[in-house]
């Protein structure tokens, strides 16, 4: 199957902005990743609504049929969980953004959309003197 994709350039800078958001929680950032991604693909923008947990901690995020998604904000990612990574929360996001992309309830084609968003994109991070530092 071939999938259009943003450019690595594009798909870093919204790696940059999820991974913004994921460490500060300001919307702007997650509202311009979202954006960036629905303005490549000429979509309207999907209602997300952030959630503690979903179907009791099991489930990161859900899409629905009428385009509206449930994800599980970054604050609750980190509290309680075995996997906390910022990382698995990026794929989640990109997880349930290829539902809603190819809207399609093949979980296998969400998956390979996921993995193919992040293939190519460092994690905008490096390290200097031991300090993190962005690009």
């Amino acid at each position: 199957m071939r999938m259009i994709l943003p450019t690595v350039k594009d798909r870093r800078v919204i790696q940059r902005h999820l991974s913004t958001f994921f460490e500060d929680h300001k919307p702007a950032a997650f509202n311009r990743a979202i954006s960036a991604l629905c303005r490549f693909y000429h979509l309207k923008r999907p209602r997300i609504e952030w959630f503690e947990y979903l179907d009791w901690g099991r489930t990161a995020g859900k899409t629905y049929e009428d385009g509206k998604i449930h994800l599980v904000h970054p604050e609750n990612w980190k509290k309680g969980r075995k996997y906390n990574s910022e990382r698995q929360w990026v794929n989640a996001v990109y997880h349930e953004m290829g539902h809603y992309v190819f809207w399609a309830d093949a979980e296998r084609k969400a998956d390979m959309f996921a993995l193919r968003m992040v293939k190519g994109v460092s994690n905008g991070t490096h390290r200097r003197n031991g300090q993190r530092t962005r690009r």
